[in-house]
């Protein structure tokens, strides 16, 4: 499989998952594209891109184009997902739009990402509200972790960030289960999805979760950096991004 890669030839690579490798029939795709921008670059990210620079009536943009096809793989609709620079950028547009009040609880657990958490912890003192962090138990059986999620919940619990496959310790969740016992509380919930596209089958409306977001750059071999975000439909309304 070596040569399928531009990788050194004296390297083994095992860091996909964070910054991945793309194979040369992968590049070479990409390099059409943007020579393809270069040939005519307004006609192509002014007019063809969106619908921002008029262009043909009933024309498919580009940019929905392929939002409907990453949607169909990952089981979604196109219409639901957009597109963000990663899956940090795709967790603070949710955050910076939900309505937190001062008393209000976020809850992560103590396998979520880095950056994720500290993007709660600055919207939460932004705010006045609080982060509750849930040490997940071990070994991580799937029933023991969706417990201790549900024993976090609280009557000021707005919002649950949850892994799918966390970034620290490579744990698949049982996202789906977690879900669900937050929604009989009435909790939203946010899937950090950032390392399951690609890696793991998806089938982002059935987890049941309110919001999902994932990269594309590392398993899916996109162009770094790109990720998704879908909000379920009755979870669009004052979604806005946080540039």
């Amino acid at each position: 499989m070596r040569p399928h890669w531009l990788l050194e030839p004296d390297t083994v690579y095992l860091n996909h998952g964070t910054v991945g490798a793309t194979p040369r029939r992968v590049l070479a795709a990409q390099q059409a594209i943007r020579e393809e921008i270069e040939r005519q670059p307004a006609r192509f990210l002014l007019r063809e891109l969106t619908s921002i620079g008029g262009g043909a009536e009933g024309t498919s943009k580009r940019l929905r184009a392929a939002a409907a096809a990453v949607a169909a793989f990952l089981g979604a609709r196109g219409d639901d997902l957009v597109f963000v620079d990663n899956t940090t950028a795709g967790v603070n547009a949710v955050l910076r739009s939900l309505p937190l009040a001062p008393g209000d609880e976020i809850v992560i657990t103590d396998h979520t990402y880095g950056g994720v958490a500290k993007a709660a912890a600055f919207v939460a003192r932004e705010r006045g509200a609080a982060v509750r962090t849930v040490e997940l138990p071990w070994p991580p059986d799937a029933d023991a972790v969706c417990e201790a999620v549900a024993a976090a919940l609280g009557p000021r619990t707005r919002i649950a960030i949850v892994d799918h496959v966390t970034s620290l310790s490579a744990l698949v969740l049982s996202v789906a289960r977690i879900a669900a016992a937050c929604r009989a509380r009435g909790v939203r919930v946010l899937v950090d999805g950032a390392h399951a596209p690609g890696a793991i089958s998806l089938d982002i409306p059935a987890l049941g979760a309110d919001w999902y977001v994932g990269n594309l750059h590392k398993w899916c071999w996109t162009p770094r950096s790109c990720g998704i975000l879908w909000a379920a439909p009755d979870r669009q309304a004052g979604l806005h991004p946080p540039v």
